[in-house]
C-alpha cells in the first residue's frame, strides 16, 4: 500500500490515506450522483485527518448512518463514512495530490437500490 496526501480545495483540511486501489467507485444515490466523486474505500485505520477536523461539517440524511464530511470554508467534499460498512471511508479520490485515476477500474454501486 502507498501512502496519499489530499485535501479540501482551501487546504483548510489535509489528511493521508494508505491505499492500493484494486477499484474506485461511483454512487447513484441522490447525493453523490449530484457531487459526482469517484471513490476509493478505505479503512477507517488507513485513514488520517492531519490538519484542521474543526473546518468539518457533516450532512447526513435518509437513515442518518452515512456521514458525508465537507469544508466549512470552501465546500469540497472529500470523504465519507460509509452507511453498509462504517468502519470504512469513502474518499473522493480527486481531493488527493498528484493522483491519476486512468486505468484504475470503476464500479458503479447502486446507492438509488439501498433501502
Amino acid at each position: 500500500m502507498k501512502t496519499y496526501k489530499g485535501s479540501c480545495h482551501c487546504q483548510a483540511v489535509i489528511f493521508e490515506i494508505n491505499a492500493d486501489f484494486p477499484e474506485l467507485t461511483t454512487c447513484d444515490c441522490s447525493i453523490c450522483k449530484r457531487k459526482n466523486a469517484l471513490m476509493v474505500k478505505v479503512h477507517e485505520n488507513e485513514m488520517r485527518i492531519l490538519s484542521g477536523e474543526e473546518s468539518l461539517t457533516t450532512y447526513q440524511f435518509h437513515t442518518h448512518t452515512a456521514k458525508h464530511y465537507f469544508c466549512k470554508v470552501c465546500g469540497i467534499y472529500p470523504f465519507h463514512r460509509k452507511r453498509v460498512t462504517p468502519d470504512y471511508f469513502g474518499v473522493n479520490v480527486y481531493c488527493l495530490d498528484d493522483f491519476d485515476p486512468a486505468g484504475i477500474p470503476v464500479r458503479a454501486t447502486d446507492g438509488v437500490g439501498m433501502k
